[in-house]
């Protein structure tokens, strides 16, 4: 076997393994969706210090445990146990840390018992949205704050098989609208240099795409998409990171939020304080 196959062959070992989930990790070639991610933890710092605090979503907690440097106690939720005990385990020694597994809606919570709710790249991968809202506001304290994160459906460059919907800001406004919250929204935004490497990032895209002349990617199951879309993404990435030094050097600083030209940013801010 050449070296190219067991290239091959070892990504696709990688995508089978990730094919259940969506998970943002800190390696070297997934450098800048993971400084992205990050982003919204440090963000988050202000709303949450002092305070009781649930990270729904927490997925691999690497921003949950970075939350607990500052809340008074944070609980980490996700819907696969395996991963909640991943969790237990590695982060046993942070005393304000906990975990809780839970598939939500709804969530296996006490009414008016939150300070800080927190879902940042989650609401699109769930079909209740509405209903999940409504829990998220009936656990949070009278004048607590929801802080959520989203794909701009706007700026995503092909289907992403992990995601039920994706919202555009007017939806996302009109879904706030209607459920009568007081909120503001906010659009991330990127340096130059990000938006390089997105730049970069689609026209790799768009190199792939061509082949498919007959759109089949938006209308086979999503979970025949999983195995080749985790293997074409870390394909991609790793060949990103190695044609452009500047993909190691993009940090958080690299990232900022706007309230204007909302269409053109790349993720879409939610802050939510319950009346």
């Amino acid at each position: 076997m050449n070296l190219y196959l067991l290239i091959e062959f070892k990504f696709i070992i990688i995508a089978a393994e990730m094919s259940s989930h969506e998970r943002a990790d800190d390696n070297l070639s997934n450098n800048v969706t993971f400084q992205r991610c990050q982003y919204a933890y440090e963000f988050a710092k202000p709303f949450i210090t002092g305070k009781k605090v649930l990270d729904i979503g927490c997925g691999l907690a690497y921003g949950t445990r970075y939350m607990s440097e500052f809340a008074a106690g944070i609980t980490g939720m996700d819907y696969d146990q395996e991963t909640i005990e991943s969790n237990r385990k590695r982060f046993e020694d942070i005393k304000n840390l906990e975990f809780k597994h839970g598939a939500v809606p709804p969530i296996p919570i006490d009414s008016e018992s939150i300070d800080v709710v927190t879902a940042f790249q989650f609401i699109e991968h769930i079909h209740p949205r509405a209903e999940f809202l409504h829990e998220v506001s009936r656990i949070l304290k009278p004048g607590g704050v929801f802080l959520m994160t989203t794909p701009n459906a706007k700026m995503s460059l092909a289907r992403n098989p992990f995601h039920v919907h994706e919202y555009t800001f007017a939806e996302m406004k009109q879904e706030m609208d209607k459920l009568g919250f007081q909120y503001e929204l906010k659009g991330l935004t990127g340096s130059e240099k990000v938006n390089q490497y997105y730049e970069a990032n689609g026209k790799w895209v768009r190199s792939i795409l061509k082949w498919d002349v007959l759109g089949l990617h938006k209308r086979i199951p999503s979970s025949w998409l999983t195995v080749p879309y985790n293997m074409i993404t870390n394909f991609m990435r790793k060949d990103l990171m190695e044609k452009q030094d500047e993909t190691l050097q993009i940090t958080t600083s690299d990232f900022g939020l706007s309230g204007q030209d909302l269409d053109g940013c790349w993720d879409i801010y939610v802050i939510f304080t319950k009346k």
